[in-house]
C-alpha cells in the first residue's frame, strides 16, 4: 500500500501531466491560429498592376471599399471649403487657379491626415471623417506622380515612364483624371466636379468642386487670374483687367441662375462639360 507522500507525489504528477498536455494543445492552436492568420495575409489580393476600365488609372489606386470612398469624398470636399473661407494671405500659394485647386485637394485628401499633417496644413476641422486604408500619397508604386499626363491604358511601365507627374492643368484632369458622369448637376454627390469649356478665352478649361448636395447644395471654384472681360471663371460684376482670381463658395442655386449663361450649369449650355468624377471611384456609387 502506497504511502501518503507517494500518492501526492503521483497526484502531482498527474496534474503536471495534465498541465502540460493543455499548453501543448494550447501552443498548438496557437500555431495553427498564427499560420491561419500569416495565410490569410498571403492570400490577399496581390497588387493590382491592372487597368479595368483602360482609363489609364492603375486598378491598385482604385478604392473600392465603401469606407475609404467615404473618407475621400469627406476630406476632399472639407478641404475645398475649408481654402474657400480662409484669408487668402493662409492660403496655400500653389493655389492660383481652378486646376491647381483640383491638385491640391485631391492630393491632400489622399494623404495620411496626422497631427503634422494639420500643423502643415493649418487645417482645422470639428470631427475627422476617418482615414483611407486602401493606400496613401505619397505611399503607392507612382510616389510623388500622381496625376495622368497620357493617354492610353495604364501599363506596368507607366510607373517610370512619365505617364504620371505631380502636375496636370484642367484639361488634362477632365481627360485622364476624371469620367464622365452626368449632365444633370442635381445628380451630382459631394466630391464631384464641374467642367467647363468656354471657347475664345486664353485658358478655355476651368473645373469646380461640388461640396455639398441636396437643397442647400455648394460648389468651390477659383476663378483663376483675370485676363479678359469675361474672366477666367465666373464672376458676378465687372472684373479688372489683370487681377488675380478669387476662390468661391457659391450655392448650386446661384450658379444655376448666373448672369452670364456660359456659366450656368446646364444641359442647354455647350460650354457646359457635365459631371466628372475622379477615376479611383470608377466602378462604385
Amino acid at each position: 500500500m502506497m504511502s501518503l507522500p507517494v500518492r501526492y507525489c503521483v497526484l502531482f504528477a498527474m496534474l503536471g501531466l495534465a498541465w502540460l498536455t493543455c499548453r501543448m494543445i494550447s501552443f498548438e492552436h496557437g500555431v495553427r491560429a498564427s499560420s491561419a492568420a500569416a495565410l490569410k495575409a498571403s492570400n490577399r489580393s496581390p497588387m493590382a498592376w491592372t487597368d479595368r476600365f483602360g482609363d489609364g488609372t492603375p486598378d491598385f489606386l482604385r478604392l473600392v471599399d465603401p469606407a475609404d470612398q467615404a473618407a475621400f469624398r469627406r476630406w476632399f470636399t472639407l478641404i475645398a471649403e475649408y481654402q474657400a473661407i480662409r484669408p487668402r494671405a493662409d492660403r496655400p500659394p500653389e493655389i492660383t487657379d481652378c486646376a491647381s485647386l483640383l491638385r491640391y485637394t485631391y492630393r491632400e485628401a489622399l494623404k495620411r491626415h496626422d497631427e503634422g499633417w494639420f500643423e502643415t496644413t493649418g487645417m482645422e476641422v470639428a470631427a475627422s471623417p476617418g482615414e483611407i486604408h486602401a493606400w496613401s500619397y505619397p505611399h503607392s508604386p507612382l510616389g510623388n506622380a500622381l496625376f495622368r499626363v497620357r493617354p492610353g491604358a495604364f501599363e506596368p511601365g507607366d510607373i517610370s515612364n512619365g505617364a504620371f507627374a505631380q502636375f496636370a492643368d484642367a484639361k488634362t484632369l477632365v481627360e485622364r483624371n476624371t469620367y464622365f458622369v452626368t449632365r444633370d448637376v442635381h445628380a451630382a454627390l459631394p466630391g464631384d466636379l464641374i467642367f467647363y469649356r468656354q471657347f475664345g478665352q486664353s485658358s478655355p478649361w476651368h473645373s469646380m468642386i461640388l461640396t455639398r448636395s441636396g437643397s442647400g447644395a455648394e460648389v468651390v471654384y477659383d476663378t483663376g487670374p483675370v485676363h479678359s472681360p469675361h474672366g477666367q471663371g465666373p464672376v458676378r460684376g465687372g472684373p479688372d483687367h489683370g487681377t488675380p482670381g478669387e476662390l468661391r463658395r457659391v450655392l448650386l442655386a446661384d450658379l444655376l441662375d448666373h448672369p452670364q449663361p456660359q456659366w450656368r450649369p446646364l444641359p442647354s449650355n455647350p460650354n457646359f462639360l457635365g459631371v466628372y468624377r475622379w477615376n479611383i471611384l470608377r466602378g462604385t456609387p
